[in-house]
């Protein structure tokens, strides 16, 4: 397995998400989406940053290393203090509009948690970590957006016929 060609490649999907996090913040309509979004958006340049390191480290001949990722967690995570914000949120039914967004929020993570998990299961060393780690937070995301979203579309579920 070339290590390269996987970090270029998440490289390249982290900066996707980041766009799509950062296009879909303005239209969303409820609060706690939009700063979840906003958020996230700024995580995603956590993770590039720290995919960015990684093969800066291969040019240099070093191997990849999860320091700079341990401390990124240290910092602590957008998720927590995401889901501890929604949980605050009482209005729901704002994020009704919101759902296909949510949804595809929710399934960009699970996709790159996928990926970081079968590029882990194919790598040794200090790559299998450092790809074990990348799709920790990516479960973490998803498991942020499928909480909103499942929240939001069982508010929809109950609502009258018409709105």
């Amino acid at each position: 397995m070339d290590i390269r060609k996987i970090y270029e490649y998440a490289l390249q999907r982290e900066y996707e998400g980041k766009r799509f996090f950062e296009q879909n913040a303005g239209r969303l309509s409820h609060a706690a989406a939009v700063g979840a979004f906003k958020g996230l958006a700024a995580e995603e340049q956590k993770h590039i940053e720290f995919i960015q390191s990684q093969l800066d480290a291969l040019d240099k001949g070093k191997p990849s290393s999860t320091a700079m990722g341990v401390e990124l967690a240290k910092a602590g995570f957008f998720s927590q203090r995401a889901d501890a914000e929604l949980l605050d949120q009482t209005v729901v039914e704002a994020m009704v509009p919101d759902l296909p967004v949510l949804r595809t929020a929710y399934l960009i993570e699970r996709d790159f948690a996928e990926f970081y998990e079968m590029a882990a299961q194919k790598s040794e060393g200090e790559a299998h970590q450092v790809l074990a780690m990348l799709a920790q937070w990516e479960r973490g995301h998803e498991a942020l957006f499928k909480k909103i979203h499942d929240k939001a579309f069982e508010e929809y579920a109950q609502m009258p016929w018409g709105g």
